[in-house]
């Protein structure tokens, strides 16, 4: 049998606990070796989830020859330097959103990763979620018309830290990166890039932005009306509105619970979420399966739905005037 594709994680806060824990339900995937500037947090985490080789600098971890693949899940401000960091040393990526600060240095790491001839993905982990898969595909039936109208976020109330990664500009902080890129990346994936954007942002104590209010208007005659708050919390549903009817996506818009279908003069119908392991699994599969078939992107998350992404993001961000520290 053909060996097992070998994983390693670049930086350990909460999402990596995640990423971990769903990679033991990849049959084809074995997490290998972590990497951290803490080695003894580094220890602790493979100790935790019976990783080999554990490394206290993100250096010693794409030196590692076992290591085929690199989860990246280090602050947004660092993501641009280390794919660069683990393209350089022959690495497969998979790095968190938002894939980087703005859309020069996310084109910047494609070109590179294309000259290399090595896989590159944005870790969007709920565009491969079964439950957001079925939204397409009732959307491409017809069950509620043509859908014109997508309204929803995201939005939660952390306890305010100037040091904290949410807060802290030099770590690419604030509601957009952090949260408002999920409504973002649905109604990209759904809708495309729109042809005219709005928006309005509250800016911190620190200078990000803690909430966000944003209106997209597309060429065919379809609308968006998203939000992300890093100051409410918020139903973070998202309600796709068409001609026959409307879905409604149960929240979190980041893990959805499940789909409801009304139709004027029928009953509700509910379609509740089916889940094997934790959700990220499933992008973790996506990842293996391009591997195992040559291809440096996935076709279910290209490369350039990230550049558009981030060509949306970089364009509110314009309106509100807001650079980061580290991209001026």
């Amino acid at each position: 049998m053909e060996e097992k594709i070998k994983w390693g994680i670049m930086g350990i806060g909460g999402i990596a606990h995640s990423f971990a824990e769903g990679l033991r339900f990849v049959k084809d995937a074995e997490l290998t070796a972590v990497g951290s500037r803490d080695a003894e947090k580094a220890r602790s985490f493979a100790q935790k989830f019976g990783v080999k080789y554990y490394h206290g600098s993100y250096e010693e971890l794409v030196k590692n020859d076992r290591v085929r693949v690199v989860y990246i899940s280090t602050p947004h401000g660092r993501h641009y330097e280390d794919i660069l960091l683990c393209l350089e040393h022959g690495k497969a990526v998979l790095c968190e959103k938002s894939f980087t600060l703005n859309a020069k240095q996310a084109k910047e790491v494609i070109e590179s990763a294309r000259n290399k001839n090595l896989f590159l993905m944005e870790a969007m982990w709920t565009r491969f979620l079964p439950v957001m898969t079925k939204v397409k595909e009732l959307l491409a039936d017809g069950v509620i018309g043509e859908a014109r109208l997508l309204t929803g976020g995201l939005g939660f109330n952390p306890t305010f830290d100037p040091k904290h990664r949410l807060f802290d500009p030099r770590l690419g902080g604030g509601a957009l990166l952090d949260i408002g890129v999920y409504p973002i990346a649905l109604s990209q994936w759904l809708f495309g890039a729109p042809s005219e954007m709005a928006s309005m942002a509250f800016m911190g104590k620190t200078g990000v932005d803690e909430q966000v209010s944003m209106i997209f208007r597309y060429r065919d005659e379809k609308m968006a009306n998203l939000y992300a708050s890093l100051r409410s919390i918020t139903p973070s549903e998202t309600i796709i509105t068409g001609t026959r009817g409307y879905l409604r996506i149960h929240g979190p818009i980041y893990r959805p619970a499940g789909i409801t279908i009304s139709v004027p003069g029928r009953d509700d119908k509910l379609i509740k979420a089916q889940w094997v392991g934790n959700g990220y699994n499933y992008e973790a599969e996506e990842v293996v399966r391009c591997l195992r078939e040559g291809k440096t992107e996935s076709d279910i998350m290209p490369l350039k739905d990230t550049i558009t992404i981030m060509e949306i993001m970089d364009a509110l961000r314009a309106q509100w005037g807001f650079l980061y520290p580290n991209e001026q």
